[in-house]
């Protein structure tokens, strides 16, 4: 296993099983009951025509998540999509146009957009971040998702051209201030996560150039600086010498990335990506088909 997961060309694929459940759940807690404006004043056969409208420019991301929304509300919809996830767009353009029952689109409407307005602007985001770095350090997300969505967020970050760090828990060794403090200091975790690694790959997080240096006597091969100072960050550079992998986390904003770029360290992981992007401006516009 590894602490980076990159999709295919960028994005990779994102499973029908990762939110079918979740877009299922999200149409039974807005309908409740019904529809009742719909249900008093569409007739029951009407039919319609949609189109999903970026109202800013942005990065796409959900697109089969918001299809699959209509699709749960009316099996026989007919949804056009104009873009792949990924796909940079401006504002006014038709981003998907949909077709069928009125009622159905109407129910499905606020679910979809919420799937794909959130995941866009993660997506957006992201792609912002990548764009700062111009290619000089790797952008990568954290586990700071919305529970139960980890899966779909992921996906939007690498629609942005992020790279995601671990999925879960299980997919390498990451230790943390509370893991330093329980196992007894840096340097006796490092050295127990080192003998139990097992070929996984083991990163342990630093707050000092003190623990620095004692991570690099054990030869931990990623190291994770905790809210250093840029001068700090490339005090930690010139000592790690390349024996390392060095990754940059906490404080990290977007005006920060240009600087944090020309460190010398590998990676720079914010939290930000999923767990504070703004929501991307999106409407559904529909008229009778």
């Amino acid at each position: 296993m590894t602490l980076l997961r990159q999709g295919d060309g960028g994005q990779g694929q994102l499973p029908p099983e990762a939110y079918r459940d979740l877009v299922r759940d999200a149409l039974a807690e807005d309908r409740g009951r019904g529809d009742v404006t719909s249900l008093s004043t569409i007739p029951a056969g009407q039919q319609a025509r949609g189109v999903v409208v970026a109202k800013a420019a942005m990065v796409i991301a959900g697109l089969e998540v918001a299809a699959e929304a209509f699709r749960q509300a009316d099996p026989a919809v007919v949804v056009e999509v104009r873009w792949s996830d990924g796909a940079h767009v401006q504002a006014g353009e038709i981003v998907a146009m949909v077709t069928g029952n009125a009622r159905a689109l109407l129910a499905a409407e606020r679910a979809a957009l919420n799937f794909l307005q959130r995941l866009s602007g993660i997506a957006t985001l992201t792609a912002a971040y990548v764009d700062a770095a111009a290619g000089r350090i790797t952008i990568l997300d954290t586990r700071k998702t919305t529970p139960g969505f980890r899966a779909l967020e992921k996906y939007a970050v690498r629609c942005g051209g992020g790279t995601n760090h671990r999925q879960r828990l299980d997919d390498g060794i990451l230790i943390k201030d509370n893991h330093k403090r329980l196992a007894g200091g840096v340097r006796a975790a490092a050295e127990r996560a080192l003998r139990a690694a097992n070929g996984m790959a083991v990163e342990i997080e630093v707050e000092t150039l003190a623990e620095l240096d004692e991570v690099l006597q054990v030869g931990v091969p990623r190291i994770l600086l905790d809210n250093f100072t840029t001068y700090d960050i490339r005090e930690a550079v010139t000592r790690v010498a390349g024996r390392a992998a060095i990754e940059i986390s906490g404080g990290v904003t977007l005006a920060r990335i240009p600087e944090l770029a020309t460190t010398g360290a590998q990676y720079v992981s914010v939290g930000a990506l999923t767990h504070s992007s703004p929501a991307a401006d999106l409407s559904f516009e529909l008229e009778p088909a």
